[in-house]
């Protein structure tokens, strides 16, 4: 009888052992997705101590995730540069008032952005004015 409940108790601790292990790997995909999360949502690529603006004409705004995207045509010294500047996510985005809609190709519009630390043609949008005059803040303010 002893050895059964030996055996029982060996059988038992055997179980919950195997058991651990599923709860041990989902603890690291947690920890690992959300530094890994961490990583994607920063924004020290942007020089946040610094503000471009740009008058131009929209290439594209791009509704998509995780950001939107407006790509922006901005005339320069008698030649034309792209720029691309990174907005926030279409949920934030949609609760401030935009929506897919909101600017389209050919029209005029200023940003207010926070240049790229590496001097390329891009950026994080603070703020703009449309092309009726209408001002639109950033619904995201990670990147300020």
């Amino acid at each position: 009888m002893a050895l059964l409940c030996t055996n029982r108790a060996s059988h038992w601790t055997r179980g919950m052992r195997g058991s651990l292990r599923p709860a041990k790997c989902a603890l690291c995909i947690l920890v690992l997705g959300s530094r890994l999360a961490q990583a994607h949502h920063s924004s020290a690529i942007f020089d946040s101590t610094k503000s471009v603006t740009l008058a131009g004409t929209v290439k594209a705004f791009q509704w998509s995730n995780p950001h939107c995207w407006i790509q922006i045509l901005v005339p320069s010294e008698g030649k034309t540069t792209e720029w691309s500047v990174e907005m926030g996510s279409p949920s934030q985005l949609y609760r401030s008032g935009w929506r897919p809609g909101t600017l389209k190709s050919g029209e005029k519009v200023t940003v207010v952005i926070h240049p790229m630390r590496d001097g390329s043609k891009g950026g994080a949008f603070v703020s703009g004015i449309g092309p009726t005059g209408q001002a639109f803040e950033s619904p995201a303010a990670p990147h300020r």
